[in-house]
């Protein structure tokens, strides 16, 4: 990931406004510190710090067209720019950038042309010849994006609200899949997929159809000339990930630089159900496995930076933000650049745990549809800044356009979780686990969350993963690290905030009032670092659980008194915190109220 900064059309062009814009393009400097430029053209001026993942020798920006007419700046990567090249043949590169077809193509196409990118990028690309411009960000909004207006009639793009909100009067997140152009004075939507209309699809689930459209999304981000891994968590989606890139690696140009041997990464407390099963993934793939573990109290002293890395103060993503944002500067010590990660599995096949209280298909495929569209909010701007914080890219192949398309096809019906059967096989333990895998009893009508991608890599001739890796129960990242994590922060936060500080919340807070202490806690980082309203505004809020859009709290009456964004407030889902050995009479009522009193095997009856 780069940082980039653009003023356009301000009313001073003089020396001290250049100087002004290197400082606020140096508050980026964590994104790119390979590189630092600057282009200025009359009173609009584009900055760039760079990241240098592809063409690292010659590929600094800003990047030009033949005559220097158009000047691009971009953060991110574009994996087909070689096909894209193939199409201009009339056109002379200067770099070997992925992104050097930018202002090519702008050139033969006009501003329709992005849609023709596949990949991540934000960029704002100026014509001199009549001097417009135009800003467009991905169709997920992996790459982070901030647009600000300034009083004297300037627009200002940053890749991170630091680099923009002290000088604007007002500023927003730049919306996903959007193009903002010069010659309109507005947005458009350039990205527009069949399922953004949350029409009900209607293709028939085909696990290779689904396998296929993954391992493509996977294989075209190994595109790197410099060292990266993979983020290994343990868990289904980080697994895959994982797995797929260690069974494709030996064949690509990477590995002819690099070698064919992957690294995977894992962080998590001492004794954290994901360090236990990602050192056993990564023993399974033959991985060089690296571990890193830290302390609730590292966490702690660690969160202020997280939020104003992160510039957030939602609670769920400052949880997950934070053990992220230790590992990866512990990746980047060791000279790694990039890394694949598993974001977006769970928006997209509706693996958190309350999916599995969906009254029915069609809510269930509005919710998948209504997580994608808010996935720049949340898992994208953790992935994106946690590991930019330190000069770290992570690619996510589940947010693959091509992908996307693919599963979001599906009829929703294959999709839905039917959670008793598999609640109680995995509360009487690993015996009638393995009874279960061994037979395949009653597979559609028991399904797992994200039961359609699990089947699509159970594969038995060439396994991906260990079965009870593949069928391991969805595991939220901030719960994963250690259970004590949460309820470390949560103790924190009531020693920092009184209860006379909530009382008096709503009229410090009126806007996204935080309803606990631990809310209260970052709001008040937030607010120290970002004290616009602007600011505030650019961070969602409304009631979840278990990590729900609140539309989807209305699906179980019980969950509007315990709503908390950990996969553990899915009573009566969740099942880590309780293990086959935990009393009955020790559960939470919720749980005990889920577990049907008989299940029946072929010729076998297990009374619970």
């Amino acid at each position: 990931m780069c940082g980039i900064l653009a003023v356009l059309g301000c009313s001073d062009d003089s020396q001290a406004k250049r100087v002004r814009v290197l400082e606020l393009s140096r508050r980026l400097k964590h994104r790119g510190p390979d590189w630092s430029g600057l282009h200025q053209h009359g009173d609009c001026y584009l900055a760039h710090q760079r990241l240098a993942i592809v063409d690292p020798a010659s590929g600094d920006q800003p990047l030009f067209n033949e005559d220097k007419s158009v000047a691009v700046t971009v953060n991110g990567e574009i994996y087909n720019h070689e096909e894209l090249r193939k199409k201009l043949v009339n056109h002379k590169f200067r770099t070997g950038s992925d992104c050097d077809v930018i202002a090519h193509l702008y050139e033969e196409y006009g501003e329709d042309f992005v849609d023709m990118l596949d990949g991540i990028f934000s960029f704002v690309l100026l014509d001199t010849r009549d001097n417009s411009y135009i800003v467009a960000r991905d169709a997920i909004g992996v790459a982070s994006l901030y647009i600000g207006w300034g009083l004297d009639g300037s627009v200002w793009i940053s890749s991170e609200m630091k680099g923009l909100n002290d000088d604007c009067e007002h500023f927003e997140c730049f919306p996903p899949g959007h193009l903002y152009s010069s010659k309109t004075g507005g947005f458009r939507r350039w990205y527009n997929p069949p399922w953004f209309s949350e029409a009900i699809p209607s293709v028939p689930y085909d696990p290779l159809v689904l396998r296929r459209a993954f391992e493509n999304a996977v294989i075209k981000r190994l595109m790197t000339d410099v060292p990266f891994g993979v983020l290994l968590s343990g868990g289904l989606d980080s697994s895959l990930v994982a797995s797929i890139t260690a069974r494709y690696l030996a064949g690509t140009k990477t590995a002819k630089h690099w070698g064919s041997q992957l690294h995977s990464f894992c962080v998590g407390l001492e004794n954290s159900p994901d360090l236990k099963a990602a050192r056993e993934v990564a023993d399974y793939l033959g991985t060089v496995h690296h571990e890193f573990h830290f302390t609730v109290q590292d966490g702690i002293d660690a969160i202020e930076d997280v939020i104003y890395h992160i510039e957030t103060y939602d609670v769920t993503t400052i949880r997950a933000s934070t053990p992220m944002f230790l590992m990866s500067r512990k990746i980047k010590s060791l000279g790694v650049k990039m890394v694949i990660s598993g974001e977006g599995s769970d928006e997209i096949f509706g693996g958190y745990l309350y999916f599995h209280k969906a009254p029915n298909k069609d809510e269930f495929h509005h919710e998948t549809c209504r997580k994608i569209k808010a996935l720049h909010q949340y898992d994208c701007l953790r992935a994106n800044k946690a590991t930019s914080a330190w000069g770290l890219e992570a690619r996510v192949p589940f947010l693959d356009k091509q992908f996307i398309n693919v599963a979001m096809s599906i009829d929703p019906e294959s999709k839905m979780v039917s959670n008793q059967f598999i609640f109680v096989l995995e509360l009487l333990g690993p015996l009638y686990m393995l009874l279960y895998f061994m037979n395949q009893i009653k597979r559609d009508e028991g399904r797992i969350e994200k039961w359609i991608l699990r089947r699509a890599f159970d594969d038995e001739e060439h396994p991906y993963l260990p079965k009870h890796i593949l069928y391991r129960q969805k595991e939220q990242f901030s719960d994963g690290v250690g259970y004590s994590w949460i309820d470390g922060l949560k103790a924190h936060a009531d020693q920092h905030v009184t209860n006379k500080m909530m009382r008096n919340a709503s009229n410090i807070f009126p806007h996204n009032t935080p309803t606990t202490k631990e809310a209260y806690y970052y709001r008040m980082i937030f607010e120290r670092f970002f004290p616009q309203n602007s600011a505030r505004l650019t961070v969602p809020g409304g009631a979840t659980v278990a990590c729900s859009t609140a539309k989807a709290v209305e699906w179980d009456a019980a969950w509007k008194n315990n709503l908390d964004p950990s996969g553990r407030a899915a009573l009566g889902v969740h099942l880590s915190a309780y293990n086959a050995e935990t009393p009955l009479s020790n559960m939470p009522s919720q749980v005990i109220d889920n577990i049907p009193r008989m299940i029946e095997f072929p010729g076998v009856a297990i009374q619970s």
